[in-house]
């Protein structure tokens, strides 16, 4: 990690944004004492004990697991896959020059009817996602995280880029963190490789892709193919198997004929980085899923630069 970090009085951290360039606040969630010890302090046997010096009031430890940073995730109540793949990263990725130290925290927003097979459906997914984010947010503070990552393809259920991104300056500026999104993240990753001509693969349905190839087109890209298997329902999304997408990818996005320049996945329930670390090899072109671009961009932001495996070249590479 590079020590781009500058205390401030109040023992929060100024760091800048390696991807983004912009200044972000990382507070002090050691500050001392921590942890407080009730009266009369350390016991033994129910009584207190004399001279235990282990533990120092006057020092904030940190958190014994999350001691380099504690990023908090949000995601929806139904995504069973984003969670699973962001510790299988930090679990790959252990030693010395690695994630060590590095926590996940995740807290969930409330989404009662995940159907997604009409348009109603969505417009209804769409009040419970973003009615619940402040709820959620506030779940997540208990925890004490240091910067936020938001688990959610906005462009399903959201369609244009600023209007993606006005919910975000919302709850940034409720939250009083900042956080990594799918849109920053997948226009830095794209961005480094000059990618232009894009194919995008997704859980969504005709108008979820239409939504999603307008927010690329927004920023720049050309969507010259996409791909989306219509779940009718958010928690269905984590059961597409994995030669589904391979199959998609291969046959029906990063064809010749395409010529693309990267395969770009949306959808945070949809794992890909075992297809990602399958295929890259074999079509030599980067595949971009919105899990791992995402926490990509939220370690690189906060200041972790080393290579790392497991995840797909991006990793490595950037």
């Amino acid at each position: 990690m590079t020590d781009q970090q500058k205390p401030n009085e109040r023992g929060a951290q100024t760091i800048i944004g390696k991807l983004s360039g912009k200044s972000i606040t990382i507070p002090d969630v050691n500050v001392p004492p921590m942890p407080a010890l009730a009266p009369p302090g350390v016991i033994h046997n129910g009584t207190k004990v004399e001279n235990f010096d282990a533990i120092d009031s006057s020092i904030g430890y940190p958190d014994v697991r999350s001691f380099r940073r504690k990023f908090g995730l949000m995601i929806p109540a139904t995504n069973t896959s984003m969670e699973h793949e962001l510790w299988s990263i930090i679990c790959r990725n252990q030693g010395p020059d690695g994630l060590r130290g590095v926590g996940l925290h995740t807290a969930t927003v409330t989404t009662p009817t995940p159907r997604l097979e009409t348009e109603e459906d969505l417009r209804a997914y769409k009040k419970q996602f973003l009615g619940g984010l402040r709820a959620a947010v506030d779940v997540a503070a208990l925890a004490e995280p240091q910067y936020m990552i938001m688990g959610m393809s906005l462009e399903h259920i959201i369609g244009g880029i600023e209007a993606i991104r006005a919910p975000m300056m919302d709850i940034e500026e409720y939250s009083g963190l900042s956080w990594a999104t799918w849109h920053d993240a997948v226009h830095a990753a794209l961005g480094k490789y000059g990618a232009k001509r894009i194919g995008i693969l997704t859980p969504f349905d005709k108008n979820g892709n239409a939504s999603a190839t307008q927010m690329f087109d927004e920023l720049g890209y050309e969507v010259v193919s996409s791909v989306g298997f219509s779940c009718a329902n958010a928690l269905h999304i984590a059961h597409v198997p994995d030669p589904a997408k391979e199959k998609a990818i291969l046959e029906l996005l990063a064809t010749d004929e395409h010529k693309l320049d990267a395969v770009v996945q949306c959808g945070t329930n949809m794992s890909l980085i075992d297809v990602t670390e399958k295929l890259e090899p074999v079509l030599g072109i980067p595949i971009l899923g919105i899990n791992a671009v995402t926490f990509w961009y939220a370690l690189r932001e906060n200041g972790f630069e080393e290579p790392l495996v497991g995840a797909g070249r991006l990793f490595q590479e950037f």
